[in-house]
């Protein structure tokens, strides 16, 4: 929450804070961590500082003293993976990210390594979000961490097919079509990559996005090493009732009925969940088949837009 408009009314940041985390205790019956600064970023840390039922406060006459020394891997956006790239260019803590050269991390990171430099600074003027407010949507993906490393095409058919299935049914239940379907790879060596390709007509049906997602997998893995993890984005997303100019090389009445079967797949799973229906080539591999890929993943405007 952003009090700065009500401190003249209900006091300082830290009595707001107090008067919360009492309220929740003695209303809710639970305890609550909360966090305070100038900023989002150091907020969100704070929260994070000492748990449970703690208010913690970073300032900017503090924030050097205690937030600099935590470990890096403390701060929003540092994962694992990122965390270890950190640690080989001798960065542990948020102090020395803080005061790292900010092109090297450009270097290493690419537009991330900007956000985290600034996010160790204390530079995050993003302000908080009005109650209702929903962010654009400018794409919708689904990845997975896969149940076992794949090893062949038929593999990653089978998980880019389930990844296909959810990222059209969202596409369909929010009204939207792609232009692009992206695809990420990530090997078992922990090498990764992305690759995308631009559609010739924006679409929703699951069977049109696979098909340009394995393309884009055929046309750029090489099989060096087996596969860890995959991902499919859809993108440059337009309303699905946009006209769009018919294809003379190309079988409207068969994009109807696939758009239609797709829907009726949906409302079955709907009804009766995700393993109620099945496509024939899920179930040629046991293990593989069993990956619930009914989880979406909406990517709105954010930092790492525009």
């Amino acid at each position: 929450m952003d009090v700065s408009d009500s401190r003249n009314l209900r006091g300082s940041g830290i009595t707001i804070a107090r008067e919360i985390s009492h309220r929740i205790k003695y209303e809710l019956g639970v305890t609550v961590s909360i966090g305070i600064s100038w900023n989002k970023i150091y907020a969100k840390l704070g929260s994070d500082y000492k748990k449970p039922d703690a208010i913690t406060e970073f300032n900017r006459e503090n924030y050097k003293d205690r937030i600099w020394q935590l470990p890096a891997s403390d701060l929003l956006y540092v994962g694992r993976q990122t965390n270890r790239k950190l640690q080989k260019l001798g960065i542990r803590t948020i102090g020395q990210l803080a005061e790292s050269d900010e092109k090297l991390l450009e270097s290493h990171f690419g537009k991330i390594g900007n956000v985290l430099w600034a996010f160790a600074n204390g530079w995050d003027e993003d302000p908080v979000c009005k109650e209702g407010y929903e962010a654009p949507v400018k794409s919708i993906g689904n990845s997975t961490t896969t149940p076992r490393d794949l090893e062949n095409n038929l593999d990653v058919w089978i998980i880019q097919m389930a990844l296909a299935e959810s990222v059209a049914a969202r596409l369909r239940k929010h009204g939207f079509k792609c232009k692009t379907v992206e695809i990420t790879v990530r090997d078992n060596g922990l090498y990764s990559f992305s690759r995308q390709m631009h559609l010739r007509q924006p679409t929703n049906i699951t069977d049109e996005i696979v098909s340009a997602a394995f393309q884009l997998f055929k046309d750029n893995y090489k099989w060096e090493h087996p596969i860890r993890s995959l991902g499919i984005r859809a993108a440059d997303l337009v309303l699905d009732d946009i006209p769009v100019q018919l294809d003379l090389f190309g079988n409207q009445e068969k994009k109807e009925k696939l758009e239609k079967l797709d829907r009726t797949v949906d409302e079955i799973r709907r009804r009766f969940g995700y393993f109620s229906i099945q496509r024939a080539a899920m179930y040629q591999d046991k293990v593989l088949s069993h990956l619930d890929a009914g989880t979406h993943t909406v990517h709105p405007h954010s930092y790492f837009h525009g």
